[in-house]
């Protein structure tokens, strides 16, 4: 399978981090994400710190996981356009505080600034694929489309002043961090956690709805066999999207007229594909003797260790450190 695609997959190896119990990591990471959206933003150093210490923390645990830092970051990846957008709307939507600049930039919309947009633009979709790195790269390009505005005057149109904020580059940049800090410790779940160990655990924890007749073994058979067949389906589509290019179909460059039609001659072979596996996996199901709401027994026993308890209550103290700075700030 395509090394590019992270989402949903699990990658073996012997770490302490692969041994948890998965009950154990999926309260862990529900206390983690809770503790890390707690962190007030705001321009405080002990906010600062706590939110730069949690990526740190992301990072830290996937190298104990033996889980490489490449594929741990590649999941963030098509997430960067929505991150850097976020991180711009914050730029000009906060204006309380002090402002960065004494007096502002005059932006201009011109005919010049317009065109040398469109050319940056034209530029990183042809040469993005050919550089190693392309987050950096489209960084570079996001910085040129202001820096066009603010030197290219010419046949102006209109024009507009550019002075952001401490509070908005701050707000801005946490929420970049938050994010993506979420989306490293949620992919550490699955890199780290096979399907069955994963359905075991989302079934161990929902089991008090049962109490309420909710179909709990079916809730997590749907979640586990959703993040199981994500990555399957990413590939099935990249598979049919390099045979349509095989034959001369190019999803870039096309009209608006024209994507719409290979959208949808994209969508009938997935949708096709997804019906022929499911089939397929009702069946195998069936031929294992699998029944809803059946006893089944397990390969595997799951018992707690003090490994687990020891790490499910680091995870407590940290949620337990985030809210005494939260009402002591």
């Amino acid at each position: 399978m395509n090394n590019k695609i992270s989402i949903g997959q699990y990658i073996p190896t012997n770490s302490w981090l692969h041994k948890i119990d998965p009950r154990i990591k999926i309260i862990g990471l529900i206390v983690l994400l809770v503790s890390l959206f707690l962190i007030p933003i705001s321009a405080n150093l002990a906010s600062i710190i706590m939110i730069s210490a949690f990526l740190f923390f992301a990072v830290i645990l996937s190298i104990s996981a033996r889980i490489p830092l490449k594929r741990v970051f590649s999941g963030v990846r098509p997430l960067i356009f929505l991150l850097t957008f976020t991180f711009v709307i914050q730029l000009f939507t906060i204006t309380t505080g002090e402002h960065i600049f004494k007096t502002p930039l005059t932006m201009y919309i011109s005919l010049t600034s317009i065109v040398a947009i469109i050319a940056l633009i034209i530029l990183y979709n042809t040469t993005k694929r050919i550089l190693p790195f392309r987050t950096v790269y489209f960084f570079i390009i996001v910085f040129l489309v202001f820096l066009a505005q603010y030197l290219l005057p010419y046949v102006e149109i209109t024009k507009y002043n550019f002075n952001p904020t401490y509070e908005g580059v701050i707000r801005g940049l946490f929420l970049f961090l938050r994010i993506l800090t979420t989306v490293l410790l949620t992919s550490l779940l699955t890199f780290t956690t096979m399907t069955t160990d994963l359905n075991f655990g989302f079934e161990a924890i929902m089991s008090p709805l049962k109490l309420v007749k909710i179909p709990v073994e079916v809730m997590a058979m749907m979640l586990s066999l959703i993040l199981r067949y994500i990555p399957t389906l990413l590939f099935e589509t990249e598979k049919i999207m390099k045979a349509q290019a095989s034959r001369g179909l190019d999803f870039k460059e096309s009209k608006l007229k024209e994507k719409i039609t290979q959208v949808i001659a994209l969508l009938v072979p997935i949708f096709l594909i997804s019906i022929n596996r499911a089939e397929d996996l009702s069946d195998a199901m069936e031929v294992r003797g699998y029944v809803i709401g059946a006893k089944r027994t397990r390969i595997d026993e799951y018992k707690i260790t003090i490994k687990d308890i020891a790490s499910l209550l680091a995870t407590f103290i940290i949620l337990g450190v985030i809210i005494y700075f939260k009402v002591t700030i």
